[in-house]
C-alpha cells in the first residue's frame, strides 16, 4: 500500500481512504464530493461513519465498531487509526492515518503534507485512541 498525501488542511479522511482503494487524492475526492463528503466539513474528522460510507462505495468492507487501541501488535493488518485525538468544545476531532501489516512489515501511511516521509515506523511517537479493522 501506498500513501497519499492529503491535498487540502483537512483532507486526512479522503488521503487515507485514497490510500487503501489505491486511488489518487483527487480521484477519491471527486467521489467523496458527490457523496456529499467534503474535507471541509468538520464531521469527516468527528464521525467515522463518513469514511466507512467511502470506503463502502469502492467495495472495503470496515468493521462497524470502532475499538480502543491496546498496542501495535493487536491490530490488524489494515486499520484507520484516529490518531491526533482531542476535544473542541466538548466534541471529539481526530486526524486519520492507515496501519498497515505485510508480510513482515508495519508501517503506518500518514497524509499530512509536512512529513518529511508518509510512511512512518516512528510508533512510539504516534499514538492512536482507537481503531477501525478494515477488511482487504
Amino acid at each position: 500500500m501506498k500513501p497519499v498525501v492529503q491535498e487540502e488542511i483537512t483532507g486526512c479522511g479522503i488521503a487515507s481512504a485514497a490510500a487503501i482503494a489505491g486511488l489518487s487524492y483527487n480521484e477519491t475526492k471527486i467521489i467523496a464530493n458527490k457523496m456529499g463528503i467534503f474535507a471541509q466539513d468538520s464531521s469527516l474528522w468527528s464521525d467515522p461513519q463518513h469514511i466507512r460510507d467511502l470506503l463502502s462505495t469502492f467495495g472495503i468492507k470496515t468493521d462497524n465498531e470502532e475499538k480502543t487501541f491496546s498496542d501495535w501488535a493487536s491490530l490488524p493488518d489494515c486499520a484507520l487509526l484516529s490518531t491526533k485525538w482531542h476535544l473542541e468544545k466538548a466534541k471529539p476531532y481526530w486526524h486519520w492515518a492507515v496501519f498497515v501489516r505485510e508480510g513482515s512489515e508495519t508501517y503506518v501511511l500518514d497524509s499530512k503534507k509536512s512529513l518529511k516521509t508518509n510512511l512512518r515506523k516512528d510508533f512510539g511517537r504516534i499514538k492512536p485512541k482507537w481503531y477501525i479493522k478494515v477488511h482487504r
